[in-house]
């Protein structure tokens, strides 16, 4: 076996309870070096574990026994756990700890398998396979344990070596099941592109051992990862068949109907959406959430609208982030009336909109020219207290003259100096071209002085559009300019 079982290269990425010894559907493994606090960073320290790892950091290897005895602390089997977790950098010391505490106090068997799961992880794996088979004779090996050296093994990208150290679980006294099959296939579809052999793996096994939703999570996670829709339809399919429909196999549904989101098949998610309703399959929000990012991301306006109404069909609550998110897809693809209907939902959810919300659609509207929806909504932003950008105050003033809406244009400029949005400068000059454009230069002239009285900036263009409209106004008109003119450049 030690030639089927040969040099990985790092840990493991499961992670459960200390003293799993597995037979529930939870994959049980031995904690990831990551996991623990270094050992310079914890306070929770005990002096005596503080001491050995001094001794194990500092001692020469071959100094490393004698050093230990001297200090006269016994080596209780909680502070051996605490110690070997701590030595994962120190492979060659923590096998000199761990047999010299082994000489007065018998090893839990967390400790054994904290010390296969150190030589597996530093590709000591002949010194792994000796660890292991001493377990066997001291009677404390686990599925805990296989489950760690799948783990190094697949990290190593010696998939063949994790297989074949499944099919020899049994020699070593540990009857495979469903868990070692579902720990061996995440362990291989963690690894980048890898889901295949994962595949060829389950094939095999599948026969011998029946699989569970958690097998075909994992499977599904791993073409999900990879982006693989035609395996995972062909998985999904084999799913259902095998374990059915169960709102307890949600992890399943969610890697599978994202696969199909993220790979452009919206269309069939949704399918399938409708279907799972039917089942009391239907996923959760973190599936919605993520759905609807990638649809956002795709500009898939008319699938998003789609999954939004089957999520909250479904009684799921949006907040109003996911709300203004939508909204901001909806107006980018100028649907207005779902703008709308999207807005006035939003109450209704106890997601009230905000001044985002507001004047996203505020500028769709100003985009589409909807001069009398625009006026009416301006109305109703500032009436609930949301203020329009001074961007959209802007774009809002020139299409209210362009469109035959003076009055509505000076009520957006008179709001905005009433209410201080800012900056005003666009927003003044865009008015008195408008008033300019319609004759109204008496109205520009009291405008403008009062505009200089803010100290708003009028610009050399528009000073010079005022200029030849006044002028053709005649000797009153050209007095009232020269005065506006010595007062804009004293300013």
């Amino acid at each position: 076996m030690a030639a089927a079982a040969e040099n990985p290269r790092s840990a493991s990425s499961i992670v459960a309870s200390k003293h799993s010894q597995s037979s529930n559907s939870k994959i049980p493994s031995i904690p990831k070096p990551q996991l623990f606090p270094s050992y310079h960073e914890n306070p929770n320290i005990s002096p005596s574990v503080r001491i050995f790892f001094e001794v194990i950091t500092k001692v020469p290897v071959p100094e490393l026994e004698a050093t230990l005895s001297s200090t006269g602390i016994p080596p209780l089997p909680e502070c051996v756990e605490e110690v070997l977790k701590f030595c994962y950098g120190s492979p060659a010391a923590a096998v000199k700890f761990f047999r010299w505490a082994g000489l007065t106090k018998k090893h839990t068997p967390y400790s054994w398998n904290l010390m296969v799961d150190i030589l597996g992880k530093n590709q000591l794996f002949e010194e792994m396979w000796d660890a292991i088979r001493s377990m066997k004779q001291e009677g404390v090996l686990s599925i805990a344990t296989f489950v760690s050296v799948f783990g190094s093994y697949c990290n190593a990208k010696k998939i063949s070596e994790a297989v074949m150290t499944f099919d020899v679980m049994d020699r070593y006294g540990i009857q495979p099941d469903v868990v070692a099959v579902n720990s061996l296939l995440s362990a291989i579809c963690r690894e980048n592109n890898q889901t295949l052999k994962a595949l060829e793996f389950f094939e095999r096994i599948k026969t011998k051992i029946a699989p569970d939703g958690d097998t075909f999570a994992i499977l599904l996670e791993g073409w999900e990862k990879e982006g693989n829709v035609a395996k995972a339809k062909t998985t999904f399919g084999e799913m259902v068949i095998r374990v059915g429909w169960s709102p307890q196999n949600m992890s399943a549904y969610d890697a599978f109907l994202t696969t199909l989101v993220r790979g452009a098949q919206a269309d069939e998610a949704i399918k399938f959406l409708m279907v799972m309703k039917g089942k009391n399959c239907l996923p959760g929000m973190k599936f919605f959430s993520n759905a609807l990012d990638i649809l956002i991301r795709q500009k898939d306006h008319s699938h998003a609208v789609a999954l939004w109404d089957i999520m909250v069909g479904s009684g799921l609550v949006p907040n109003l982030i996911m709300y203004n998110a939508v909204i901001g897809l909806i107006c980018d693809n100028n649907d207005i009336d779902n703008a709308f209907r999207f807005l006035d939902n939003m109450a209704f959810h106890g997601a009230f909109p905000d001044s985002l919300s507001y004047n996203m659609i505020f500028q769709c509207l100003i985009k589409n020219k909807k001069v009398r929806e625009a006026a009416r909504f301006f109305f109703e932003m500032t009436k609930n207290e949301w203020p329009p950008t001074h961007s959209n105050c802007a774009s809002a003033i020139k299409l209210f003259f362009d469109c035959d809406d003076p009055e509505s244009a000076i009520e957006v400029w008179s709001y905005m100096t009433k209410n201080h949005v800012s900056p005003v400068d666009e927003s003044s000059n865009a008015l008195l071209i408008g008033l300019c454009d319609l004759g109204r230069m008496k109205e520009v002239k009291r405008f403008a002085d009062d505009m200089l009285d803010e100290g708003i900036n009028i610009s050399e263009s528009t000073m010079a559009k005022l200029k030849s409209s006044f002028y053709k106004e005649g000797r009153s008109g050209r007095d009232m300019y020269d005065r506006l003119s010595r007062r804009w450049k004293d300013h």
